[in-house]
């Protein structure tokens, strides 16, 4: 279980420098110990493999050396969100960065690759089904670059749990700009296996691993198996917002629904919180993330896409409201609590629906290959591709109204979708923000003139004419939210406003649409010509199967460590164990249980209610309770009912 990796550590001379550009930039005097080794490794010019768990720093590794080195920096990233959100941190410290991604239009891609040609550019971020298109290898040819950096790299593994094909495409990139070009892979996240298919993927010179210590000693790991989980959610928000002061928090849910309810819950309770998902729009989203980052929000609830890129050290609380689909997705998420160093939590709530669900979204991720091929051609005819055509093209592909035209299960309908991304066929992008618009349809004279009914809806025809200009001669994009903030009003009265003056045929008003786009890799193929092969199939079955019963482990085994669960899992020694998980404190619990008297069991009894919201089912209990030391809780129990002091009852019980 202990595999010991190739590490690399360098001494190098010259550090000064390095350290002045992290000091100019990012305020910091000093890299940490696993930054200095990843920088040392990657400016002696090898190819570079950084493990860095969440929070461990892993963009300043290649962004400080990038921006001593003359040339361009080439960062492949798989999301368009997290890429815009690095774009946008370098640009507020000064350096000049751009992006080049599937939402943009060819217009705006051939300015942004003629920016990076010639207007002295550091970073440029890439989606990475950019790089096989013709424009950006024609453009990159002739640039000067001073590092390929491919971050999330575990989405170049078959064997990782989140494979892009397209991320197969960059060692073609190396061939382009010259292999005597450091490649710098990242990823917080990646077993023995996956970290030598990476270096085999990208073509590297040696095996050349830098690995930081994935233990997170000031992070305690709480799992709780419970039927009850938002009455647990309440107690376990209440009481660490009431130890930690504000308690910044997040909590995350696996549907966007839950997360409006979940947020509403604890809101009614008192505690503040807000929900976040891709349905929000793109300003709405900048603002929640915004006041939860500065304070005004305590806990945000959201979808697991929250947090990536975000740099918030200060965060406490981690919750999981249901079980991940992997160890990697949940070691990833619950690192980010504690980055500052100081005391956190990770806590997971289960019980046997996660299980469940878990269990049958192997089957769902993995459809039959005949209904996989079914659905192929499905979207092709959605999406009005001949047969031979379609060859790097990009469109529009709303997943629901698909679902509908061709009567698909629509969570089926999408596993098939990105069964065959990995197959190569095609990609299908994070959703894309498309603004809304509105153009008035009348001139300024007509408008005069129109009656609108009353004077709310003149003043709000005045105030779009104030904040926007250009309103009469072209279609011009709107932000619904800021115009509500402006209006102190709501957004949804404001949408109100725009399609009644729509009706009247005073402007021209086309929503906000976010919708996904779909690539395909190569033309369309007739159903004889489609291939899926039976053999990787089976293959990425039973990894998916793996990394499922992985996590299930984790939540119901009670005998190791927490922490040293999770850092053997990634093939990392584990040095002690953490002495503050779950299991660590049951551990010590048993040992002094035979010292402690009854008095003081009872008052650990009514602490246990305490904490789960007043009651407990039997099973939590017996759950709770070390069994080694189960009777003699049941003894207590027995008195604590006998004296009034709690009910006992079929459901188990409660205080009173």
């Amino acid at each position: 279980m202990f595999i010991k990796l190739n590490y690399l550590y360098i001494q190098m001379e010259g550090m000064d420098k390095y350290r002045d550009i992290l000091q100019e930039y990012w305020g910091f005097s000093s890299f940490r110990p696993a930054q200095e080794k990843v920088i040392a490794s990657i400016v002696s010019g090898k190819d570079t493999l950084a493990l860095l768990p969440t929070g461990g720093g892993k963009s300043v590794c290649f962004q400080v050396p990038a921006m001593v080195k003359d040339g361009i920096c080439l960062v492949v990233s798989p999301l368009i969100a997290l890429m815009k959100d690095q774009v946008e941190n370098l640009r507020s410290k000064g350096i000049r960065a751009l992006a080049v991604h599937s939402g943009m239009s060819p217009r705006a891609i051939d300015i942004a690759l003629g920016n990076a040609l010639y207007g002295d550019y550091k970073f440029l971020y890439l989606s990475p089904e950019r790089l096989s298109t013709f424009g950006f290898k024609s453009a990159v040819a002739q640039m000067k670059v001073s590092y390929l950096v491919v971050d999330e790299a575990h989405c170049i593994s078959q064997w990782g749990y989140d494979f892009r094909p397209a991320y197969l495409d960059i060692i073609k990139l190396r061939e382009i700009i010259g292999a005597e070009i450091p490649v710098v892979a990242l990823t917080a996240t990646a077993t023995k296996e996956v970290a030598d298919d990476i270096m085999a993927k990208l073509g590297f010179a040696a095996p050349n691993v830098i690995a930081s210590d994935f233990s997170r000693k000031n992070i305690a790991y709480i799992v709780r198996n419970c039927e009850d989980k938002l009455g647990n959610l309440l107690a376990v928000c209440s009481s660490y917002c009431n130890k930690l002061g504000k308690g910044a928090a997040i909590v995350y849910c696996r549907e966007r629904k839950a997360c409006e309810d979940t947020a509403t819950l604890l809101k009614s309770s008192g505690i503040s919180a807000e929900f976040y998902h891709a349905g929000l729009g793109k300003e709405e989203r900048s603002l929640r993330q915004e006041n939860w980052k500065n304070g005004k929000t305590d806990i945000i609830v959201a979808t697991n896409a929250f947090g990536m890129g975000i740099d918030k050290a200060d965060v406490r609380m981690v919750l999981h409201l249901s079980m991940p689909d992997s160890i990697e997705a949940y070691f990833q998420e619950a690192g980010r609590a504690g980055r500052d160093g100081k005391p956190s939590w990770a806590v997971l709530l289960w019980n046997s629906s996660d299980t469940k669900r878990l269990k049958q979204l192997i089957s769902t991720n993995f459809p039959s290959i005949e209904y996989m091929a079914q659905v192929y051609q499905y979207v092709g005819n959605y999406l009005k591709i001949a047969y031979g055509d379609g060859e790097n093209s990009v469109r529009k592909f709303d997943l629901l109204e698909f679902a509908r035209l061709y009567k698909l299960h629509t969570l089926g309908a999408y596993y098939a979708i990105k069964y065959l991304e990995q197959e190569g066929y095609w990609e299908l992008t994070d959703e894309i923000d498309n603004p809304s618009r509105i153009k008035f349809i009348v001139d300024k004279d007509e408008l005069y003139s129109i009656q609108l009914g009353d004077s709310v809806m003149d003043d709000f025809v005045k105030g779009l004419m104030r904040t926007y200009s250009g309103l009469f001669s072209q279609m011009v994009r709107i932000n619904e939210e800021y115009l509500a903030r402006v209006n102190v009003d709501t957004p949804q009265n404001v949408r109100a406003k725009l399609q009644y003056l729509a009706k009247r045929r005073v402007i021209k008003y086309i929503p906000q649409i976010r919708t996904p786009l779909i690539i395909f890799k190569c033309e369309r193929l007739e159903p004889s010509n489609l291939y899926i092969s039976p053999k990787r199939y089976e293959q990425r079955k039973l990894q998916m199967t793996k990394r499922v019963e992985a996590i299930i482990s984790y939540a119901q085994q009670a005998e190791v460590c927490r922490s040293r669960y999770l850092i053997e899992y990634f093939s990392q020694p584990a040095k002690s164990d953490c002495g503050v998980c779950d299991v660590c404190i049951s551990r010590k619990s048993i040992n002094h249980t035979e010292q402690v008297s009854d008095k003081k069991i009872e008052n650990q009894i009514i602490l246990m209610l305490q904490s789960a919201g007043g009651k407990m089912t039997f099973l939590e209990l017996k759950q709770t309770i070390p069994p080694s030391v189960y009777n003699r809780y049941v003894s207590v129990l027995r008195d604590m009912a006998d004296r009034g002091l709690i009910v006992a009852g079929d459901d188990g019980i409660r205080m009173i």
